[in-house]
């Protein structure tokens, strides 16, 4: 499965997700987003770069609550609850953030 982004195909696994992390770029983020009719705004970025640190912190894509938790930290408690990141995010904040943001698919999303 590929994704083809300014005329080059990126690889993508069975779910969607990039195979290799290098292949991510911002256009890549941008049509993710295409695919499922949101236009990504300086709120969504937030996030997905606040992923993209947490993952090169941490090497591992947070679960929604922890992600809950640290974005409240860093960008302050009214955009770290789970209604602000499911209203940037409708189709789950882990899953789809993450997979904006080039990362695996978080541990313990179905």
């Amino acid at each position: 499965m590929a994704l083809e982004v300014n005329g080059v195909a990126v690889e993508l696994d069975e779910e969607g997700y990039l195979m290799e992390l290098e292949d991510w770029t911002p256009e890549v983020a941008k049509t993710f987003a295409a695919e499922d009719d949101i236009e990504l705004s300086e709120e969504h970025w937030d996030i997905i770069n606040f992923l993209r640190e947490y993952y090169e912190e941490y090497q591992i894509a947070p679960a929604v609550r922890v992600l809950t938790k640290a974005v409240g930290k860093r960008l302050g408690k009214e955009k770290g609850n789970s209604k602000y990141l499911y209203s940037l995010f409708p189709f789950g904040p882990g899953k789809q953030a993450c997979k904006y943001a080039g990362l695996p698919k978080p541990t313990g999303c179905v």
